[in-house]
């Protein structure tokens, strides 16, 4: 038989509406507030940290002094994701801009958590007197600020959630493939968690602080400084195995893989066709990109005749198809 010609196709990145899921105005202008609220109670938690001789005070206020950089590195992120947006030379828009910023900031959690440890052990080696009523009073003004916090950029992610819905028709089934967060905005989760964190570690605080003046446990101080430090490791520690995954093409384990080989083995028998090689690669939220090559018998087959049999999976918005000759 003659040999097909090498074909290639691409559906547009616009063909199922969400343009690579790039952009969230929402969560921009929500994480730009928290940034401003996470500063101002920064250097009040400091400062009472210091004059009231709080470890835990004082560790709650320097890890919300780099949540401050962090939150303001994914309003950043999200400012120059917009502002990119048009700019060619970025193959597959600039989504990742946003997942770069989320890396960033679980690494800046990673260090807030060394340093809470080295202040906590200091703190158990060395105890200092501590004024427990106004420092747990400075406590509870950085949890409400938090809490607030917390519910600005959740709202946020409910609104976004909402904004990008889309129906799937017969395929209802791929957005739940994935469990929760399949299509999560991991800038806005960065944000998010390190408000959470400082909230769990203000929480912290307050017991500890209590726990001295009611019961004299002068130690409870620093040892919830070294709980909350492993508490805000753990949750770093997640955000970078999902951000790095995605940083790193990580995507072959992930189901949407076994959906496209489902559908060339769907098609095998009636083309002839044999699938030699694949990659698939996360280009926004809940979008991907594949490339296939595929050995065929049936000369009559063409590249948007595969092309439309995966556009059943409205996920995959962008598609390079070869096809060689048996």
């Amino acid at each position: 038989m003659n040999t097909p010609h090498p074909q290639t196709a691409a559906l547009p990145h616009c063909s199922h509406g969400h343009a690579f899921d790039s952009g969230n105005p929402a969560a921009e202008r929500g994480t730009r507030l928290v940034m401003w609220l996470t500063l101002g109670t920064m250097v009040v938690e400091i400062a009472a940290g210091w004059w009231f001789n709080s470890m835990a005070l004082l560790a709650d206020g320097w890890h919300m002094s780099s949540h401050a950089v962090a939150i303001g590195l994914s309003a950043l992120a999200y400012a120059m994701a917009r502002r990119l947006a048009a700019d060619p030379r970025f193959a597959f828009g600039t989504w990742k801009i946003e997942v770069l910023a989320g890396f960033a900031s679980a690494l800046f959690l990673l260090g807030v958590a060394a340093l809470m440890v080295v202040g906590s052990v200091e703190r158990l080696l060395d105890p200092q007197p501590i004024r427990y009523v106004e420092a747990m009073a400075v406590g509870v003004l950085g949890l409400v600020v938090n809490l607030a916090s917390a519910f600005i950029l959740g709202g946020a992610h409910h609104g976004h959630d909402h904004g990008h819905g889309h129906s799937h028709g017969h395929h209802d089934h791929h957005e739940d493939h994935d469990g929760p967060g399949h299509h999560e905005d991991l800038n806005l989760r960065a944000a998010y968690l390190h408000v959470i964190a400082d909230a769990a570690t203000s929480v912290l605080a307050i017991l500890a602080l209590a726990g001295g003046w009611w019961l004299g446990w002068s130690w409870l101080d620093p040892v919830m400084g070294v709980v909350g430090a492993v508490l805000v490791a753990v949750w770093a520690k997640g955000l970078i195995a999902e951000t790095g995954k995605v940083l790193l093409d990580r995507e072959m384990d992930h189901p949407v893989v076994g959906e496209i080989r489902e559908v060339i083995a769907e098609n095998a028998a009636a083309h002839g066709l044999r699938l030699t090689d694949l990659h698939v690669w996360r280009v926004g939220r809940g979008a991907w990109a594949c490339a296939l090559t595929l050995v065929t018998s049936d000369p009559a087959l063409t590249a948007d005749a595969v092309r439309q049999w995966l556009a059943v999976h409205e996920e995959i918005v962008h598609v390079t198809v070869e096809l060689q000759g048996a």
